[in-house]
């Protein structure tokens, strides 16, 4: 290191001249590396804020919002907030769909909250708004799994309905986010508005849809079928579908057995369709034939 690098190093620290003689290469280096990190957190708290539109009065939320529990040993991770933001999320949402809709039952209510606050949604806006690039961490997959995420709602553009396992640190980020902001705010309007914002576009009663497990019982039943799931997670991750104890589909998850049994459902179902299909038309054949005769 350069004689005056050093000395500008050592001045830096406001050190007494006495105590300089004691100072060593690795000292300096720390405190550049101190400088350079709350450098680097400004910047953070900065770029967060332009894109949330929030100032944060106390960017110490902020910075607390967006460090995971690997980063760093005895440092605040964002699991409280999450926790806080997750509660707060589901009021806010409520709250809104409560006022806009006041015919929609309690049930459809719940479901349509779900559809705009379950972790495929958020993990959504994570990516949307690249929030992921923020997070501290020193996690080893959680680049790959944020990869693997962006490709498959390629194949989604709104929303997979269950069909894809998102990365439930993506989902936390956000909530820790808004926790972050409540306290911060301490004003559900303005928390709400920021909500508001990172949520566009809210799923509306009109375009809710069914999830694949729900419109493969709903279709059977209309057609007088019956359904069955066969729980094979525990040993290969997968779920198979019998309809009238004819096997027609299966789906395979090793995230999560709920993703399992969405796929499955969502392959069984366009199968009891196509079979249904055929079947109206062997049935309109044989009408057709029975008349002309």
């Amino acid at each position: 290191m350069e004689v005056n690098k050093v000395e500008e190093n050592l001045a830096s620290l406001n050190i007494p001249s006495s105590q300089n003689l004691h100072l060593t290469e690795e000292n300096i280096r720390n405190q550049l590396t101190h400088d350079d990190d709350h450098k680097q957190g400004r910047m953070l708290v900065e770029e967060l804020e332009k894109i949330i539109r929030y100032k944060f009065k106390n960017p110490n939320l902020l910075h607390e919002a967006f460090t995971h529990s690997s980063f760093q040993e005895n440092s605040k991770s964002y699991e409280r907030l999450e926790l806080l933001g997750d509660s707060i999320l589901n009021m806010l949402v409520t709250k809104n769909q409560f006022f806009d809709y006041p015919d929609l039952p309690p049930g459809r209510l719940t479901t349509l909250r779900s559809a705009n606050v379950d972790n495929e949604k958020l993990a959504r806006v994570a990516i949307k708004y690249n929030l992921h690039n923020y997070l501290r961490h020193k996690m080893t997959l959680f680049e790959g799994q944020v990869k693997e995420f962006k490709e498959a709602i390629l194949e989604y553009p709104l929303h997979s309905l269950g069909l894809i396992d998102p990365p439930k640190t993506l989902a936390d980020i956000v909530e820790s986010l808004i926790g972050a902001i409540s306290i911060d705010s301490d004003c559900m309007n303005t928390t709400w508005q920021v909500v508001n914002f990172l949520l566009e576009p809210l799923t509306t009663p009109e375009k809710l849809e069914l999830n694949p497990i729900t419109k493969m019982y709903e279709l059977c039943q209309k057609n007088g079928l019956k359904t069955e799931f066969v729980d094979k997670w525990d040993e290969n991750g997968e779920f198979e579908v019998f309809v009238d104890e004819i096997f027609v589909g299966k789906g395979k998850s090793s995230g999560k057995k709920i993703t399992a049994k969405n796929r499955a459902a969502h392959n069984a179902y366009y199968q009891v369709l196509r079979i249904l299909s055929e079947k109206a038309t062997i049935d309109n054949d044989q009408h057709c034939d029975g008349t002309q005769s």
